[in-house]
């Protein structure tokens, strides 16, 4: 584990010299992982590959600013992925301003679930409409409440509750017609 804590840390001192090879050392260890990130928040591998090309940027640029005392590297990246992808996710602009005094969530059978692989689930998600996607991935993926979704995409909570009754809306009736 010491090596491994080293190796990032020889990077680190690459990356803040702005050393090429430590800059592409780090993007290789690390793409799978911000990769990931970046599909939660895009509904193509081209949108994801273009969240991901902005947010190594802003990783390399802003380097000097991460602080091992604060976390890890692969949270400080993680950070820097799921923001560049909400900034991707407003720029479609496609928040309707709705407002809800409660939120229903409908049932889904759980055996339909269980005869999905996750990939399939994903591909599901992903043909949400955007907004709608943006807020199932904060609320159910990255565990955010209303109001930290609210803030992050600049709509109300009512707004965001409304995406997640949206979002489970449409995944139980795409569910149901596989099912049929």
């Amino acid at each position: 584990m010491q090596s491994q804590e080293q190796d990032i840390s020889l990077l680190i001192e690459g990356c803040l010299t702005n050393n090429r090879k430590a800059q592409e050392q780090l993007y290789r260890q690390f793409y799978g992982f911000a990769m990931s990130i970046a599909m939660r928040y895009s509904r193509s591998e081209a949108d994801a590959a273009d969240i991901m090309s902005h947010a190594f940027v802003k990783i390399f640029k802003s380097m000097h600013t991460y602080d091992p005392q604060k976390g890890s590297l692969h949270a400080w990246i993680k950070r820097i992925v799921a923001n560049e992808g909400l900034d991707h996710v407003k720029s479609l602009g496609k928040f309707s301003p709705v407002e809800l005094e409660e939120t229903y969530a409908p049932s889904i059978d759980n055996s339909v679930i269980a005869r999905l692989e996750a990939e399939d689930i994903m591909t599901l998600i992903k043909k949400l409409p955007p907004a709608t996607h943006a807020v199932f991935i904060l609320y159910v993926m990255e565990g955010h409440t209303h109001k930290e979704i609210a803030a992050k995409l600049n709509i109300s909570e009512g707004t965001s509750k409304w995406h997640l009754s949206e979002a489970r809306k449409i995944l139980k009736q795409t569910l149901q017609l596989q099912t049929e």
